[in-house]
């Protein structure tokens, strides 16, 4: 019998059971005849009691020595996976060696333990800044930076940066509601216009001072620009300069050309201003640099990509299917709207979505019956992944908040 002290406990095997596993570490053991190769397997060696000792787990050696007496692994539900598979790695014992069901049920185990670490280490990255204060340290204005970034970046370091994370959520919410009244028609006039302008431009000066003091305070200009807020603080200022050269262009063609082309200029600069206020609804982004639970959303949708395109798959396959089925049954009949399968696709969509605008519906019995079947799959559609989605949205903000008060 070979004599085995595994972290105090004493087993005894067979030196024939274990060369039938030649490959294991046991197995070496009774198989070499070279006492320093025995030597290099096991952590020490007690002469007078003829004991290989083991510095491991001896609760998760009970489940090896079962192997070599009976030549199946066992694998208990309330094992850690990482620390079994860390064991039986240095006993060189593969997993092969259990029961398949039991293989089934780690693995299925060992994957949810991994992607549990995987989303726990995604969540600190999302709170962790890009930058830290220490990466000031001996470089260019490295003091006066770091306090810079302390002010922008870290609003728990001082009342001051407290003050200024709730000024930047205060000028978005001013932002937003400017634009919106600004398409009120009381508004219009010219005092409702000179307020607005006014406003616009003490948001703008704030946020564009915001963007030039996270560009003063970055140790790395190539990483500011790949960040995904800063993109949103530069797409939160750039409608406001666009806008003063576009009016700036404007006021030159006035001077130097025609009277027709003047007007043909104003029309298009028009739209193209439009186009350009409109981009300013991209403010209320920067909502997500403070709010936990703007953070979490992001984060549940960047997590179940898969379950939402499925999602979207399904919808499309619903709207192909229950627009062909109506126009098949509802083209014959007169003054129908279902008159091509391409102008079904917006009643079907409707339809799955449950929303019912009631602009276009069936008149048959045969149509009716497919329009209940259509509303009927949009219902059981839409709420196979609102569980899903909500269960895990609640986790992630729960830990998300969670970090941040350890923080």
């Amino acid at each position: 019998l070979l004599n085995i002290n595994v972290g105090g406990k004493l087993f005894q095997i067979a030196y024939k059971v274990l060369a039938q596993y030649p490959i294991t570490r046991l197995g070496k053991l009774a198989l070499y005849t070279d006492p320093a190769k025995k030597l290099q397997l096991c952590d020490d060696y007690l002469v007078q009691k003829n004991e290989y000792f083991f510095d491991r787990d001896p609760s998760i050696f009970h489940y090896i020595f079962h192997f070599y007496r009976s030549g199946v692994l066992w694998v208990m539900d309330e094992m850690c996976p990482s620390n079994f598979v860390e064991e039986i790695e240095y006993w060189g014992i593969h997993l092969k060696y259990s029961q398949r069901c039991c293989r089934i049920l780690f693995e299925e185990k060992q994957d949810e333990l991994n992607e549990y670490l995987k989303i726990e280490k995604e969540l600190e990255a999302e709170l962790e800044p890009l930058e830290s204060g220490a990466q000031f340290d001996g470089k260019f204005l490295g003091g006066f930076r770091k306090m810079v970034w302390n002010l922008i970046e870290n609003p728990y370091s001082s009342v001051p940066a407290k003050i200024i994370a709730v000024m930047s959520s205060f000028f978005v919410l001013i932002s937003i509601v400017g634009m919106t009244l600004s398409t009120v028609e009381e508004m219009k006039n010219k005092t409702g216009k000179m307020w607005m302008e006014q406003m616009e431009m003490i948001c703008a000066i704030f946020f564009s001072s915001e963007y030039l003091m996270r560009l003063i305070s970055s140790s790395s200009f190539k990483n500011f620009l790949r960040a995904a807020f800063n993109a949103i603080d530069l797409v939160a200022i750039l409608p406001f300069y666009i806008q003063i050269l576009f009016e700036s262009m404007d006021d030159g063609d006035m001077q130097y050309h025609e009277e027709l082309h003047k007007v043909e200029n104003v029309s298009k600069l028009g739209k193209v201003l439009k186009l350009i206020k409109l981009m300013r609804i991209f403010r209320i982004l920067k909502l997500a640099r403070h709010s936990t639970g703007l953070r979490a959303f992001s984060f549940t949708m960047r997590q179940c990509y898969q379950q939402v395109c499925c999602l979207l798959l399904f919808i499309a396959m619903g709207v192909f299917t229950f627009s062909a089925l109506i126009h098949s049954v509802e083209h014959d009949v007169p003054g129908t709207d279902f008159t091509s399968i391409p102008y079904a696709w917006w009643w079907a969509a409707v339809s799955l979505s449950t929303v019912g605008y009631g602009d276009t519906v069936p008149d048959t019995i045969l149509g009716r019956m497919v329009a209940f079947v259509c509303i009927s799959f949009g219902i059981i559609l839409n709420g196979m992944p609102i569980s899903i989605l909500y269960n895990k949205f609640s986790d992630y903000y729960a830990k998300l908040k969670a970090h941040e008060m350890s923080q």
